[in-house]
């Protein structure tokens, strides 16, 4: 039977999620959608969202038109870095959910790593 797209994509992600888990690190794990990004802090034992940023929140919302382009993935990015260093994380682990690290997630990435979280 033919793998699709999104079945692909999850088995790529489970790769990086069990090496993560291997490593026992707080992640930042990245979603995406064709209209919105969404990131979130997850602890080190995978259980608990410590932190979470996405374009459908009200305060990204009104600043970002669309919530599906690289403009809007780097507005994400900026807001779990604040969100994450006022948790006082200072490092993470990046997983990408099995997306190519181009465009959004990229631009989500360098956005995060800009203020201050190091992965």
């Amino acid at each position: 039977m033919k793998e699709d797209k999104n079945q692909a994509r999850l088995r790529r992600a489970q790769q990086t999620r069990r090496k993560i888990a291997e490593l026992r690190v707080v992640r930042l794990a990245v979603h995406r959608s064709n209209g919105h990004m969404y990131a979130q802090v997850i602890d080190a034992s995978g259980a608990k969202v410590l932190a979470s940023a996405s374009t459908i929140e009200p305060a990204l919302r009104k600043s970002v038109k669309n919530g599906g382009n690289v403009e809007a993935a780097a507005a994400v990015g900026k807001l779990i870095a604040e969100k994450a260093k006022a948790l006082g994380i200072e490092a993470v682990a990046f997983d990408r959910g099995g997306y190519k690290y181009h465009g959004r997630v990229k631009a989500l990435a360098e956005a995060a790593r800009e203020h201050g979280l190091k992965f």
